[in-house]
């Protein structure tokens, strides 16, 4: 059974070991929370997104946004990521899937003709009340942190 998570929703609650010690949805009660899905470190799709998003976190911050980078990586493989790029957020390792599955990310995929499981690339804009404003699905990098400081200033 595959979550279908939409605006409206109430979000998955979560806590996981980041390269930060821990975070959890509730750490951000009163805050919009930007929780952003992608499925390795240091590859050039994930690491364009992320970057992305760092460059552009005072003005997430200005709006009242926190962002929150998820993949299944290691909290070390995460450290070496956020200190390659500078990254400036907490990055959530979920090793067991349970908070990809629990947001509905972890999906067949299909690359050459093979089919295999994996995150696919997603942000969802939560509230601080912890209700989903807005899901992007199979997200595009180019342009998608400021699609979604957009959404986060409309708040």
């Amino acid at each position: 059974m595959t979550i279908d998570l939409k605006a409206g929703d109430l979000a998955p609650d979560f806590d996981m070991a980041a390269d930060s010690g821990r975070v959890a949805l509730g750490d951000f009660k009163g805050k919009t929370l930007v929780l952003y899905f992608y499925p390795k470190d240091d590859t050039s799709g994930c690491t364009n997104e992320a970057k992305a998003f760092a460059e552009a976190s005072a003005d997430f911050a200005a709006a009242g946004a926190v962002i929150v980078g998820v993949s299944k990586d290691s909290v070390a493989s995460h450290l070496r990521f956020k200190t390659k790029y500078d990254l400036n957020f907490p990055l959530g390792s979920d090793p067991d899937g349970a908070v990809v599955e629990g947001y509905g990310v972890w999906v067949e995929k299909s690359m050459y003709g093979r089919k295999y499981m994996g995150i696919d690339r997603s942000t969802f804009l939560i509230d601080g009340a912890g209700v989903v404003s807005r899901v992007w699905r199979k997200v595009k990098v180019p342009g998608h942190a400021a699609e979604v400081l957009a959404a986060a200033k409309a708040l």
